[in-house]
């Protein structure tokens, strides 16, 4: 009389452990961060040179300077667009690729909604101080973080949260979160030197680059970490 064992692959333990393990490398597969990074550090550094010339500044004999960046306005809102429309279309030329499905959709949703409240939240606050004239006091620093927010560099931090959600990417989360304490906390947005005109544009176009090389770097990063996975 013989013993009959049962075959390894049906042990239920290690089947779960096999669909985790096969759960897991089809999240992997599936992930494009490196590319929805670089093509948002692309739209930023395409963006300064539409500030830099878009931006219309007067300064008086007095020292003070009036400026508004009409360039950025109607750059930034359809320059989102295509850039989460591409986004869009890599993750999922990638994904029929591998024969895999992409949960993009919520990313690209996302993405446009903000493009579009964007532009509607900083064209209210320009409206809101050509009626009611900038305060002598310093501005609280509430309002000074959330007018960064509504920049389209802390659009994008917003977008890729939900991307890092959707991902499940623990390591995006953390980038995200880096990125939208520098953008929000860290970023100077005052260089004092140089005549009035320079030093306006030079404080705007600035944090810009620093925000598309911190992208660049997160893009460069990301696509070195997912060739050492495969």
């Amino acid at each position: 009389m013989t013993a009959n064992s049962i075959p390894e692959a049906s042990d239920p333990r290690r089947l779960l452990s096999d669909l985790r393990a096969l759960s897991r490398r089809v999240r992997l597969d599936q992930r494009m961060t490196w590319a929805a990074l670089l093509v948002l550090a692309v739209a930023t550094f395409v963006a300064i040179p539409f500030d830099w010339f878009g931006m219309w500044v007067r300064c008086h004999p007095d020292g003070s300077c009036e400026f508004a960046r009409r360039g950025m306005l109607y750059y930034w809102m359809p320059a989102l667009l295509v850039a989460y429309a591409t986004i869009a279309m890599w993750y999922l030329r990638a994904a029929r690729s591998r024969g895999l499905s992409a949960r993009v959709l919520p990313y690209a949703i996302t993405g446009a909604v903000t493009s579009a409240v964007f532009p509607a939240a900083w064209l209210a606050v320009h409206l809101y101080f050509e009626s009611h004239p900038y305060p002598d006091s310093p501005l609280p620093y509430w309002y000074l973080v959330l007018d960064r927010l509504v920049m389209p560099w802390g659009t994008i931090g917003v977008t890729l949260l939900v991307l890092a959600w959707l991902e499940r990417n623990v390591a995006l989360l953390a980038f995200t979160v880096g990125y939208l304490a520098l953008v929000l906390l860290v970023l100077p947005m005052n260089f004092g030197f140089g005549p009035p005109h320079f030093a306006i544009r030079v404080g705007m176009a600035v944090p810009q680059l620093i925000v598309g090389v911190v992208l660049l770097a997160g893009a460069l990063l990301f696509r070195a970490a997912q060739r050492r996975q495969r």
